[in-house]
Order: C-alpha cells, then sequence, then structure tokens
C-alpha cells in the first residue's frame, strides 16, 4: 500500500523484461503477484511525473495482467471501456517507457488509441461503447473463420447507459461467442461478496461445471420442454443465490462475483470461460485507486492527478473562478428564488459544478448516471408539469443525446435550460472532449436560443436569462478559469438577440463569440480594430452585424468552434441573405480533430492565439 505518490522511479525489475504481451505470458503464475506489485507502482510514478486519470487503473492492474496471461492479445480482442481504466495496458504493450507523456502534446493518449498500438482495438474517450464494438468485431472474426476470441471490459458505471443494454440484448438475441467483463468497483451494483457467492462463483466458472452445462444443453436442446425446465432451474438457482437473474435472463452465462484483485481466481476464471462458447459475463469486484491509500478513501476526489512539480514552488493564482463554479453559484441562488428548479446531470455533478446544490438541494437533485439521452427527455417531462429544469452537460455529452433534444424539447418547445460545458478545446483528453461542435448542432434548431457568455460575469448573466426565457435556451461556456471580471451577485435579463461593441477602431471589426473576447481585444488594441461582443449565436443581433459592416473594411467572426456552420458561417448566412458585400474572414476551428495537449497549445494550432487571429487579418488585408 502506498500512501504517497513516489517521487524517483521504483525498482521494477519484472516489468521492465515485459516489452510485450508475449514476454509477459512466459511468467510462472507464481510470479504474477510480484509484477502486479511493480506495475502498480510504476504506475503510480509515471502519473505523478505527468498527471492524468490513474484511480481506475490501479483498480484493474490484476485485471489487466490476468488478460493478457490468458487472451492471445493482440490477436485475441481487448476491448476495454471509457479509456481511464488503461494505462496499466498501455504499459504492458509496449508503451512502459513513454508513458511519461501520456496526454501531453505528442505523446501518448489518455485513451486506447488505434493508431497508437495494435494492441488499442478500440478508441473510446465516452462510456458504454465496448460491447457493441466487441460483438461487431466477435461477430466478424466468426464470418471469416476465425478462431480469435474477444472479450470486453466494462466499468459498472458504464453499464448504466442505455447503450450498453442494448448491445447486451443483441449479443444473447445473435448468441455472440465474446465474454463481458462487468468490473463493479464499488461504485454501485452488488455488495454481496461473501464465502458462499464466492464458492458458487467457482462452481460456475470451472471447466466441470461448465463442461456438464454444454454437454447437457446438446442432450436437452432436443427435448425443448425439458431444456427450457432445466435452463429456468438454473437461472432461478442463480438468482436465489447471485445477483446474475438479469443477465441469466438475458441469455448471458453469468460467473460471480469474485474478487477483481486476486490474480490466481482471475488466470484460472478466465482460463476456463475463454473456452466457453456463447455469451458469457464475469462479474468481478474491484476497489477503484486500489493500493494508494489517498485514492481508495476518496476515488472521485482522486480520479485524476495533476503533475507533481518538483520543489516548493508558489502556484500562480488563477485570473477568476472556473466557469463550473460560476454555474453552481448560480444554480443555488436560483434553488433559493424559485422552487421550481430542477438540476439534472448524466454523472457529472462534480465537473459541473453542482456539488453544493446536491448538496444543499437534494429532493431536486437528479444524477442519472451516464444516460444522457434519458438526463434530457427526463427534463422535458419536468417541463410538461411546470418545473423548470436545468441541465449540466459536456458539450460532447449533449451530443450523444441530440435526438432527443430536437425531438423532445425543441419540437415541443419546452421550457428546458441547458448549461453547456467544455465547450471549444479542454486541453489533454483530445479530440473525444473537444466541445468542437456544439454551436454548429445548435443553432440548426428551430425555437432554440443559443448563448456564448465572453467572461465570468456574462456567464451568470446569460444563465439567469436563459432560465427565464420561456422556452428551450443553451448557454456554452469553456472548461477552465476566466478573464477574472468582476461577478455581480445580482442578476439581470439580457436582451434576447442583443450584443454590445466593447471597442471602436478602423478598418477592421472583429465579432467575437464567447470565451475568446480577451484574445480579441489584445489584437484590437495591435491593429486598432473595433470589437464586438456578440453574446448570442441564436438568435443573431443582425443590426449589430450590418451597422459594423457599413462602417468597416473587414468582417472577422472569431469563435471557438467548427467554422463549418458555427456563429461565422451564421453572420455569413445573413450578410449573404442581405446581399451586404463585404470581405469577411470566418476564424475557427478548421476541419480537423485536433490531439491531446494543452488548451492553449490547441488554440495556437488553430491560429486561435493572439499571434495567429493578428496574422490571419493582415494576410487578409494584404499587409506583411
Amino acid at each position: 500500500m502506498f500512501d504517497e505518490i513516489p517521487t524517483s522511479r521504483p525498482e521494477t525489475p519484472l516489468l521492465d523484461s515485459i516489452d510485450d504481451p508475449a514476454q509477459l505470458r512466459a511468467l510462472k503464475e507464481r510470479q504474477l503477484p510480484q509484477l502486479a506489485e511493480e506495475l502498480r507502482a510504476y504506475l503510480l510514478y509515471t502519473v505523478g511525473q505527468s498527471g492524468g486519470h490513474f484511480g481506475a487503473g490501479l483498480g484493474v492492474v490484476e485485471l489487466t495482467i490476468a488478460l493478457h496471461y490468458i487472451y492471445h492479445t493482440p490477436e485475441d480482442r481487448l476491448v476495454w471501456d471509457v479509456g481511464h481504466q488503461t494505462y496499466p495496458h498501455k504499459i504492458l504493450t509496449g508503451r512502459r517507457e513513454q508513458m511519461h507523456s501520456i496526454r501531453q502534446g505528442g505523446g501518448l493518449a489518455g485513451f486506447p488509441k488505434r493508431g497508437e498500438s495494435d494492441y488499442d482495438t478500440f478508441g473510446v474517450g465516452h462510456s458504454s461503447t465496448s460491447l457493441s464494438a466487441a460483438q461487431g468485431m466477435a461477430m466478424g472474426s466468426a464470418m471469416t473463420g476465425s478462431e480469435r476470441k474477444t472479450a470486453a471490459i466494462i466499468g459498472d458505471g458504464a453499464m448504466t447507459a442505455g447503450m450498453a443494454f442494448e448491445a447486451l440484448n443483441h449479443i444473447a438475441h445473435t448468441d455472440t461467442d465474446m465474454l463481458v467483463i462487468l468490473n463493479d468497483n464499488n461504485m454501485s451494483i452488488s455488495p454481496n461478496v461473501g464465502g458462499l457467492a464466492t464458492y458458487l462463483s467457482k462452481v460456475w466458472g470451472s471447466k466441470f461445471y461448465n463442461s456438464l452445462r454444454e454437454g447437457s444443453k446438446q442432450i436437452l436442446t432436443k427435448i425443448p420442454s425439458a431444456w427450457e425446465f432445466a435452463r429456468r432451474t438454473e437461472e432461478h438457482f442463480k438468482g436465489f443465490m447471485s445477483p446474475g437473474t438479469l443477465f441469466e435472463e438475458m441469455g448471458f452465462n453469468y460467473v460471480g462475483p469474485i474478487d477483481g484483485h486476486d490474480l490466481t481466481s482471475l488466470v484460472d476464471y478466465l482460463g476456463n470461460l475463454r473456452e466457453v462458447k456463447g455469451p458469457k459475463l464475469l462479474h468481478i469486484i474491484t476497489r477503484k485507486g486500489k493500493g494508494f491509500g489517498p485514492a481508495e478513501d476518496d476515488p472521485v476526489g482522486y480520479h485524476a492527478l495533476n503533475k507533481l512539480e518538483p520543489g516548493a514552488k508558489v502556484k500562480k493564482k488563477a485570473s477568476g473562478p472556473k466557469y463550473q463554479k460560476v454555474f453552481g453559484d448560480w444554480l443555488c441562488d436560483m434553488a433559493e428564488r424559485d422552487p421550481r428548479l430542477i438540476g439534472i446531470t448524466p454523472a457529472m455533478c462534480e465537473g459541473s459544478g453542482m456539488v453544493d446544490f446536491a448538496r444543499r438541494f437534494p429532493e431536486r437533485f437528479f444524477d442519472v448516471a451516464i444516460a444522457e439521452q434519458h438526463a434530457v427527455t427526463l427534463a422535458a417531462g419536468f417541463a410538461c408539469e411546470g418545473q423548470k429544469p436545468v441541465v449540466a452537460i459536456y458539450s460532447t455529452f449533449l451530443q450523444r443525446a441530440y435526438d432527443q433534444l430536437i425531438h423532445d424539447v425543441a419540437i415541443q418547445n419546452l421550457d428546458v435550460t441547458f448549461a453547456i460545458d467544455r465547450a471549444g478545446m479542454v486541453g489533454e483528453d483530445g479530440p473525444t472532449h473537444a466541445g468542437s461542435f456544439d454551436l454548429t448542432y445548435l443553432r440548426c434548431l428551430p425555437n432554440l436560443v443559443v448563448a456564448a457568455p465572453s467572461d465570468e460575469n456574462e456567464c451568470r448573466q446569460l444563465l439567469y436569462t436563459a432560465w427565464q426565457h420561456q422556452g428551450p435556451a443553451a448557454v456554452r461556456y469553456p472548461r477552465g478559469t476566466g478573464p477574472g471580471a468582476d461577478i455581480q451577485t445580482t442578476m439581470e435579463v439580457l436582451p434576447i438577440g442583443r450584443g454590445r461593441e466593447v471597442r471602436e477602431g478602423k478598418e477592421v471589426v472583429i465579432l467575437n463569440f464567447g470565451a475568446s473576447l480577451a484574445t480579441a481585444l489584445t489584437v484590437a488594441e495591435r491593429l486598432d480594430a473595433s470589437v464586438c461582443d456578440m453574446r448570442f449565436v441564436k438568435p443573431l443581433d443582425t443590426e449589430l452585424i450590418e451597422r459594423m459592416a457599413g462602417l468597416h473594411s473587414l468582417l472577422v467572426t472569431l469563435e471557438e468552434n467548427a467554422i463549418a456552420g458555427g456563429a461565422g458561417s451564421a453572420v455569413g448566412e445573413h450578410l449573404a441573405s442581405q446581399g451586404i458585400q463585404i470581405p469577411w474572414l470566418p476564424l475557427g476551428f478548421r476541419d480537423e480533430f485536433v490531439e491531446h495537449d494543452s488548451q492553449k497549445n490547441q488554440l495556437a494550432s488553430h491560429g486561435l492565439d493572439a499571434d495567429g487571429i493578428e496574422t490571419a487579418i493582415r494576410q487578409r488585408q494584404g499587409s506583411s
């Protein structure tokens, strides 16, 4: 057990001898516990050097070793869900010495990535995709006559999503030969790991039992009534003694729950189940943060770790509160005023700044787990009854509920407010988490108001404006801190569809949408340009746009969103519809996905830092 992150590289002689899983499979089984100890120590050390997610990885050290020991990877397919838990997998698959670069520009990705390694069979970032992907792989392999095996590893949190259950149903329906490993890390589902449950799991996972089961199946299926009786007798007995009834009823051969940190048992179970045909589900119990005391005590707080800097350096004071705190404070203030306010989030309570709200107003707080579609339609249902729901959701997570946003909220013009966090570039998590498209996919929807605040105070006021609006409205804001604007405790409804001119200049006008206003003003000082804070992407302040077009020789639109279909496109569409001819320069994200790096570097790579914006404008003007 570790109580501190190692600051010097630990001694890991056994781990250092493994550059690929074939070398792992050459070890004696009695050597695996030592390997697990070394792997856990090395994982803690490297995350301390680079920062990143490590709590989930610590919890699957033994499972990762056992999987690569039994399965013939990369020929056999291991499909990991989410991706936070794959750090041990990366270490064991030839990337040990690169772990210091994880989530940094040019370094390893923080999630499985197909282009990074043959052992990363499927790229992930969002949850609950592993079962569908693994089923496709298993069925595709069977069609080619391949004997390769497939296993999907999914956490109990990811199992809450509807997509996971859709896959479970289809896996059973098609009798797909694959293994589902349900990693239950004590956050939910099953507490009943006792002597009897452990004994029964050993029986159900044994070669003898499964051989007997398959032999009986071949005989009794010729007598349908007898087979049905035997099948249901087995299911009911398992259901009485274990939590596996649901999976057995769906058509899985359920085994568990077992201790996910017992390497000997894991190797034994996986070895047996690898040879069993058909849909199988192994339920293991693990502890998130296993082996690191602080993470075991606080698995949420130690979900990820910042890079440990050497020496006692004074931290730079943030320029302002994080936008998620601005939202959280506003939510509590509104809840005190109006009992109709309902807070909803899909498993993003901490990330969205809702912790205080959940504590102070528990009867009005609903964390629906990883179920974005349900979150949006649940809010629609509340709105039908006169409540005032607020859905706190990341930009990329709202993408997963787009159909519900259209059909269940927008078409019915229901009074739902969306607080959209992580808009724009998000840094080290890369393209799977970047909020690059929300302005594009939101502004095309009728009935929806879309706002993009430029600082912390404007975020508070626009949230209030959106909530007071009688209909669907969205406020999108970025990850991290703002420019440090003074936040007014009072709240006022800002005129919807109205921007403001914040700097008067000559020749060039920059129409800014969102959090890049401070950068726009820096550029404007260099170029003596005008700047407008547009505030709303929908409806647009067309009057302000037309007036600025009449006063300047170049109109620039600036947004942290894809250029294609974004706020700048809306401006261009309006100018064209009115026959207004003015040189127009749209600045935003190019038509490409941006790999993991710091937010600063990501913006610079798209020319959205001050130097890049200035250069683009001067080039358009024909200046050097």
